[in-house]
């Protein structure tokens, strides 16, 4: 399967001006940010919303009086917001959170009240510690038995003829990761997840890596949770997390008494980031806006979906396009720079299979070197193994600095990809 073109309407111009950041400069020269997989920048949609809210909205919950009453009333858009943005049935079933990793691991905790010793994880060796932490430390203290999903360290891709090996009567979930946050691999969830059911087990699925860059659908997609944050997709520090309500209401909570019985109310301990959800709903407002602007040729990949729920599918739908074609752009300059791997998908026909976050090494100069070099020309890039410490150590990375890693946003030129591949070329050639 060839890569998709670019939507033919997408002005990254148009994007890039709704980012007050893309336009500081530093001693005349301007920022390239390429660290977006550690955490995007913000729209004004965003800012303006977390502004206006700590302005004329600040409160906590209950209250009779105004400003709490528009406090109950912006959570519960921010909660719609990102229930149409994830498809999820209901907005019930959306619980904010500190981050992913800090929910991930309270479901977990939660979850251990219905494992027995003899019952089993799979977690996978592509994954973000935040997606592997929180299992290990279930099946500490359950007893429970940890199985590893390994992958191909050619092309960083899951060894799916493994999966149905592992899965018995004994496993109780799959913890599995949509894309991976080292390498870009987009892993074939769907179809995991339906293999993982028909065995009997449940499924978290990491997609804190996928959601800046593709449509998700969590009805489609066959999961019974999923996380997200929304720092990674324009929006402030955040996390989220959805699971099917049925699901959500079984398990047992650890909150205060006064706290709600039921989803989400029950797992949002202690008061939340108000300011919070207020720009994520910011974040979501802008990916709608891509939508309405550049995402119609987009909208029959969706039917059924109207108003702000198309505009945001479609709107993701148009930033995969894009993004494709940076990835390409990457790509193939990276492989014309003599010394550089590539660890992870590099075929020109199989890039619909992986994110723009491209890894590399450079022979004869350490990850952290490369990372100062290009900051030196005010490129921000991220070096080491970005807490995916399975990925590196199964790459045999661990001991020379890990990889170099260039994530790419919707809001990323083909010309910032060139300054960073001249650096490259030029660190390379001595200069």
């Amino acid at each position: 399967m060839a890569s998709a073109p670019p939507p033919s309407q997408f002005d990254v111009r148009h994007v890039r001006a709704r980012f007050p950041a893309l336009a500081i400069t530093d001693n005349g020269a301007a920022r390239v940010y390429l660290d977006n997989p550690g955490g995007t920048q913000m729209p004004q949609s965003a800012l303006e919303r977390m502004q206006h809210y700590l302005l004329h909205q600040n409160a906590n919950r209950g209250g009779a009086f105004r400003t709490s009453v528009e406090t109950e009333r912006l959570l519960r858009e921010s909660r719609r917001a990102m229930a149409d943005f994830l498809n999820a049935p209901t907005e019930r079933e959306i619980v904010f959170g500190a981050n992913m990793t800090s929910l991930t691991f309270a479901l977990s905790h939660a979850l251990k009240h219905w494992l027995q010793s003899e019952d089993e994880i799979i977690v996978t060796r592509l994954d973000h510690d935040g997606n592997i932490a929180p299992w290990l430390r279930l099946a500490e203290d359950s007893g429970t038995r940890i199985r590893w999903l390994d992958f191909h360290p050619p092309d960083c891709a899951l060894n799916m003829d493994e999966i149905e090996g592992l899965l018995t009567e004994k496993t109780r979930l799959l913890a599995i990761g949509y894309a991976s946050n080292a390498v870009g691999t987009i892993s074939p969830v769907q179809r995991m997840a339906a293999l993982a059911h028909a065995a009997g087990a449940m499924v978290f699925v990491d997609a804190v890596q996928y959601a800046p860059h593709a449509p998700i659908d969590v009805q489609a997609l066959g999961a019974d949770f999923l996380a997200c944050s929304p720092y990674k997709f324009f929006g402030p520090h955040q996390g989220v997390l959805w699971g099917r309500y049925d699901l959500l209401d079984r398990l047992p909570a650890y909150k205060a008494r006064p706290a709600g019985e039921r989803p989400p109310d029950k797992f949002e301990t202690g008061t939340q980031s108000h300011e919070g959800q207020a720009g994520t709903l910011g974040a979501l407002e802008h990916l709608a806006w891509v939508g309405s602007q550049f995402g119609a040729e987009f909208n029959a990949q969706f039917p059924g979906f109207t108003e702000m729920k198309l505009e945001l599918h479609s709107g993701m739908a148009a930033i995969k396009a894009y993004e494709q074609t940076l990835s390409a752009h990457l790509i193939n300059g990276l492989r014309k720079i003599r010394g550089v791997r590539i660890w992870g998908i590099t075929d020109p026909q199989r890039l619909h299979e992986r994110v723009p976050t491209i890894s590399f090494t450079l022979e004869g100069h350490t990850p952290r070197a490369i990372a100062e070099r290009l900051a030196a020309d005010n490129i921000f890039v991220w070096d080491g193994h970005y807490y995916a410490v399975e990925t590196v150590q199964r790459l045999g990375l661990a001991q020379s600095g890990g990889m170099l890693r260039v994530g790419a946003a919707h809001y990323n030129t083909a010309q910032e990809l060139d300054r960073l591949l001249e650096v490259l070329d030029g660190l390379q050639r001595g200069e």
